[in-house]
């Protein structure tokens, strides 16, 4: 096959290596472009940690789960684009069946677990090199249940945002039904007992403060005093009823909170992700990197 210049070029960028070495890796592999990047990897001159440096803030969540335990985790990328890729997907698929049949309970973990003779962590720089992005494995959070309990799964545009549930007294449309709503409404906490007494008081807090400043500028200030005995605890109630489950507008019949739509049925835990959330994402001027590329900001 006639190895083009264009096809060393493709495979530096993809591993970093010289332009000698790709052009030999491309001649072994008979001009594929992925063994190429295996050819090169397994005698240690790609690089495949050198995306390092970008920011993965793209990607997938999912769910897997087997008998009473569960897997909820986060998969980056660079862009959207590869996130929508058959092979990220896979990879994606993989990675959870890896994890869900491991002993791991965390990312650092996870990236140790041995499949096939390599751990998680170089399967991931593999596949990284062949894609074409840095991809990243984030967030990895073991969920258990009992026997008489049930998951209840969701995933939202194919794992934009996915949320994994634990019901008990319920069913499998009960449990279905409440993993929707917390990928939906993003709650904090089951109930207002679950949350911190530390986050508890910082919120009060902050809330006493916006009220001392909003009375301050009211055209008729009321007593400090009742500020602290009732407008505090008034909206510190308001703020916890919105970021606890339980006490959260039900999604599909905002007429019942969710306690009211669980009836008999109870909520042990959930745990619920959004590709990319808390990742600082780097913001491109496309218009200002096309012009400097053709010479226009000179």
């Amino acid at each position: 096959m006639n190895i083009t210049a264009q096809m060393v070029k493709q495979l530096r960028d993809k591993t970093e290596a010289g332009m000698m070495d790709c052009k030999k890796a491309l001649v072994e592999t008979d001009g594929d472009m992925e063994k190429a990047v295996v050819w090169l990897r397994e005698r240690g001159i790609a690089k495949a940690g050198k995306k390092a440096g970008r920011v993965a803030a793209e990607g997938l969540c999912s769910v897997v789960s087997s008998s009473n335990k569960a897997v909820v985790y986060e998969l980056n990328s660079e862009t959207d684009f590869v996130a929508k890729n058959e092979k990220f997907i896979a990879l994606v698929d993989r990675v959870g069946q890896i994890i869900l049949n491991s002993n791991a309970t965390n990312t650092e973990e996870a990236l140790k677990v041995v499949d096939g003779g390599q751990d998680l962590n170089t399967i991931i720089l593999e596949a990284s090199g062949v894609i074409g992005e840095k991809i990243s494995l984030r967030r990895v959070t073991v969920v258990n249940k009992a026997d008489d309990e049930l998951f209840g799964t969701y995933k939202h545009m194919g794992g934009s945002i996915v949320s994994c549930v634990v019901v008990a007294n319920g069913d499998e449309t009960i449990a279905k039904d409440i993993a929707m709503h917390v990928a939906a409404q993003s709650p904090k906490y089951v109930t207002k007992e679950d949350i911190p007494a530390d986050e508890l008081a910082k919120e009060r807090e902050i809330i006493l403060h916006q009220a001392i400043n909003e009375n301050k500028e009211s055209a008729k200030p009321k007593p400090e005093q009742i500020i602290i005995d009732k407008i505090v605890p008034g909206r510190l109630e308001k703020e916890l009823k919105e970021i606890c489950l339980l006490s959260q507008p039900f999604v599909k019949n905002p007429d019942v909170t969710v306690a009211q739509y669980l009836g008999k049925a109870s909520v042990k835990t959930f745990v619920r992700l959004k590709v990319g959330e808390g990742i600082e994402k780097e913001v491109v001027d496309f218009a200002a990197e096309v012009a400097a590329q053709a010479g226009l900001n000179k």
